[in-house]
């Protein structure tokens, strides 16, 4: 069993939304596959439209979820990947290149990464920083269209970027709240990306489609064509407006017009029956109200069109309306309302389908989490295998009692102490200033193995190569 766990590869993420915290654990299995080993939720209170607000509330939940999580699963983590989103983030397009000192030199991984290093030195408004560098097509020598130029001779190498850029108080304020939930962030995703990657196949991504996951106090778009991702964009209004709008309109509490939304609500008022009503309690014993289906379905019905008109602006302001032949996939807790498809599909002239999360898991877990909500947790993990495959690290996460040997003391990361000498894989390919951390008995070096020793040599050489590529 020792042995198997050296070779299973574990990864965990937390997704920070407006109305939930979800902890999550999975591994890949040897057919490359991802399982997911288990997940756990807490109610969010600090987080409004994907922005932290509150860090202690925060902070609490992720104990509770990481440490819920932690039991059920059985695996030990000391790093997460993290989702980020809000109503900050903003896209654009970028072009760079680099003249090659030899035409006939192959292209190397090196300079493709040198490429995308380059493009975090763009100019953008303080207070702001890049989240994500994405390579659309590369042009090697005027040749357009090349999707890898790996391998490939030539003088010039261009390329065309999708750049993510999200506000710096923002992501710091993730990072706190990570950080004192005694965790480090391995890296942070984009949630548009991570739920994109969970529900869409590679066919619609082809074909050309729109992901529309809408959550709690955001709606995020993106949008695909040719396997590229073509626009991302965060709408910060998202299912909360519905029931504060319920709320409002009705008069009642906010936890009876979450309840009747998610009970008796529908996005088509038309054919909402106009003879059923449902009782409400009264406040503090106050007669009980009243409310018919059909004003419940219309008050739904004038929010979510609001939602649907700004995503088909976002739509528009792709360039790729017209383009998108397998139309939009709806994921998130706001697609499990009523009729939703159906108003989706009249209000944008195209094909309409709710998104699942177990598109790409294998394993028992599969059919637990075939709720759309749970689409940007599994796509963090998926997110977050390629992430250490394309930066060949490893991640700090084992069974309890492989874990227990790497990471004694969960202490502020800067001062974190390595108590044993079981040199790991996972301690070895961090970057430097991560090695730093962890501080090792001299007199015991003379144990290292040689295996060992190939290792960290190894992995001394993927660290100059991942240097420019880490924040």
């Amino acid at each position: 069993m020792k042995i198997m766990n050296k070779k299973e590869q574990y990864v965990a993420a937390i997704d920070i939304g407006t109305t939930k915290i979800v902890a999550i654990v999975g591994k890949k299995n040897e057919n490359g596959k991802i399982e997911i080993l288990g997940l756990s939720k807490a109610l969010s209170k600090g987080v409004k439209r994907g922005v932290v607000l509150n860090i202690e509330e925060t902070v609490n939940a992720i104990q509770t979820t990481v440490t819920d999580v932690q039991k059920r699963s059985g695996i030990m983590f000391s790093e997460v990947f993290v989702g980020i989103a809000g109503q900050h983030i903003k896209s654009m397009k970028n072009r760079g290149y680099i003249i090659r000192d030899a035409y006939d030199d192959e292209i190397q991984k090196e300079e493709v990464f040198k490429l995308i290093e380059d493009m975090h030195k763009i100019h953008i408004d303080i207070g702001e920083e890049i989240i994500h560098v994405i390579p659309q097509n590369f042009i090697v020598d005027n040749e357009t269209g090349v999707k890898s130029p790996i391998g490939m001779c030539g003088r010039r190498l261009e390329a065309n970027f999708h750049i993510v850029i999200g506000q710096v108080a923002a992501a710091k304020n993730i990072e706190k709240c990570i950080r004192k939930a005694n965790l480090v962030v391995k890296d942070m995703i984009l949630e548009p990306l991570a739920s994109s990657d969970a529900v869409l196949t590679d066919d619609e991504k082809e074909a050309g489609v729109v992901l529309v996951d809408i959550g709690g106090g955001t709606t995020d778009v993106a949008v695909y064509y040719d396997n590229i991702i073509r626009h991302t964009a965060v709408i910060p209004f998202g299912g909360n407006v519905v029931t504060k709008d319920i709320k409002e309109g009705c008069a009642i509490l906010q936890r009876h017009a979450e309840q009747l939304k998610i009970q008796y609500g529908s996005a088509l008022g038309d054919i909402a029956p106009e003879d059923k009503v449902v009782s409400i309690p009264g406040i503090s014993g106050r007669e009980p109200k009243e409310i018919s289906f059909k004003s419940l379905a219309y008050i739904i019905q004038s929010r979510m069109e609001e939602i649907i008109d700004a995503v088909n602006f976002e739509i528009q302001n792709s360039g790729y309306a017209d383009k998108l032949a397998a139309g939009v996939v709806i994921t998130g807790g706001g697609a499990m309302l009523k009729h939703l498809p159906q108003l989706m599909k009249f209000k944008t002239a195209m094909d309409v389908r709710i998104g699942i999360p177990n598109e790409h898991l294998a394993g028992s877990a599969r059919n637990e989490i075939n709720q759309p909500m749970y689409a940007t947790s599994v796509g963090l993990i998926m997110r977050g295998f390629d992430y250490l495959e394309t930066y060949k690290k490893t991640f700090n996460a084992g069974s309890a009692e492989d874990f227990q040997q790497t990471v004694t003391v969960p202490v502020e990361p800067a001062k974190k102490i390595k108590a044993e000498t079981s040199v790991k894989a996972e301690v070895e390919t961090e970057d430097e200033d991560e090695n730093e951390e962890f501080v090792q008995p001299v007199h015991e070096e003379e144990k290292v193995s040689l295996t060992d020793k190939i290792k960290i040599m190894l992995s001394k050489m993927f660290e100059v190569e991942d240097q420019p590529i880490t924040k």
